[in-house]
């Protein structure tokens, strides 16, 4: 897999500007570098962007299958800056054109901001999204959403109903209804590579930083900060020290390992701060590590395994553990030997058991039993989901989300 960025495109800022940031404003906001590999030799490729809030900066991935025919099958479409677009125009002219646009989820504005305007730069793409869009506060058609209406099919439950079912098969999870919206994802099976295409539901940590966190180090060197008095130097260890505890953050938003100082200490530690600019939030930093903070990270890599985002094991896949189940055995029922996830580490060589592994925490422990659920569970600190059992508490005792189910 070789990195596709040429030193030209550093110097020309424009090809990496996104004018609807305000669509959705997340860090890097207007500016939007792109990364794209190789995955597998002239077949598939992966386009990495950045995204975040307050400097917890994590990849967020496309990914284009080249087609047996012909032409090119998008799934999860990321910012349509110029330099995303020609890095694409470049497979076009050697491949053939853009023919699918895939959108796999229904909730995460993260995927959907982007795929209006992407498909407007290929007027000759089919659109196909998953089933049950809705939007907030609003539930509007899919063609106010900009999605271009006279081109944009849903999914249907049937795969061998779509143009590409002799190339791809297709699962999808959901409809799950958490009250005030719902969450669903479909996972692809693209046959011929053996790849399997995933949006949010398991990922995998790296050690260290992934390559387009790197462009930009500062994010990683303002959380590898002990204190805000602290002058970190740019090296590969700070860079690594940065990208764990960004992980940490992403993943649990407050894990046990991390305290959050309260507001009047905060506002005194920024006067001692060296850099109080508006790009070092002022010298605001909230954050207080304890000593052993890399052994939260530790237990959240484990050996690069899979795992299902604690986001999604506490507030949404347990509102649907037997549907969840069931729509990974049928993922784990094709033959896949790498998957690509729409974030964090890719491509990760992994087969189906361990798919369904990523999957245990829906299931009752471990008794007789010798499904392949239980046969080999990886936990997460419990005292790490501290915080998101709190949310979890709260937000069903105020009706704005519907209970959790009992493990299956």
């Amino acid at each position: 897999m070789n990195a596709h960025l040429t030193p030209e495109q550093q110097i020309h800022p424009k090809d990496f500007s996104w004018s609807f940031w305000f669509t959705l404003p997340l860090y890097p906001f207007g500016i939007r570098r792109t990364i794209r590999k190789e995955v597998v030799k002239d077949t598939i490729w992966t386009f990495d962007q950045l995204q975040g809030i307050f400097y917890v900066v994590v990849p967020i991935r496309m990914t284009v299958v080249k087609l047996d025919e012909g032409g090119l099958f998008v799934y999860t479409p990321v910012a349509p800056t110029p330099e995303c677009i020609r890095l694409v125009n470049e497979l076009v002219v050697e491949h053939g054109d853009v023919k699918y646009i895939i959108l796999p989820t229904i909730s995460g504005l993260e995927h959907k901001v982007f795929v209006g305007p992407f498909a407007r730069r290929f007027p000759n793409a089919q659109v196909f999204v998953a089933p049950s869009q809705w939007s907030f506060p609003l539930n509007l058609p899919l063609g106010w959403l900009g999605l271009p209406s006279k081109r944009t099919s849903l999914l249907p439950e049937d795969s061998s109903r779509t143009p590409f079912a002799n190339q791809f098969d297709y699962a999808i999870l959901g409809p799950i209804d958490l009250g005030l919206g719902k969450f669903a994802e479909v996972a692809f099976f693209h046959k011929r590579s053996h790849t399997l295409l995933v949006t949010d539901s398991v990922v995998s940590v790296p050690e260290e930083p992934p390559e387009i966190v790197q462009l930009d180090p500062y994010p990683l060197l303002f959380h590898a900060k002990d204190n805000v008095s602290d002058n970190i130097a740019d090296n590969q260890d700070n860079r690594r020290k940065g990208w764990q505890r960004i992980s940490l953050l992403a993943f649990y938003f407050r894990p046990s390992v991390l305290e959050v100082r309260g507001w009047d200490q905060v506002f005194r530690n920024a006067l001692k701060a060296q850099d109080r600019s508006r790009k070092a939030y002022f010298g605001l930093f909230p954050f207080k590590w304890n000593s052993d903070w890399k052994r939260s990270f530790d237990a959240l890599r484990g050996d690069g395994r899979l795992f299902v985002a604690p986001i999604l094991q506490t507030l949404i896949l347990n509102r649907a553990p037997r549907a969840t189940i069931d729509w990974a055995k049928r993922v784990a029922s094709w033959d896949f030997h790498r998957i690509i996830p729409c974030h964090f580490d890719s491509p990760i060589e992994a087969h189906p058991h361990q798919f369904c592994q990523a999957f245990s925490f829906l299931e009752q422990p471990p008794s007789v039993s010798v499904d392949v659920f239980k046969s080999s569970s990886y936990p997460l600190p419990e005292e790490d989901f501290k915080l998101l059992r709190e949310l979890d508490q709260g937000l069903n005792k105020l009706g704005i989300i519907p209970p959790a189910k009992e493990q299956v």
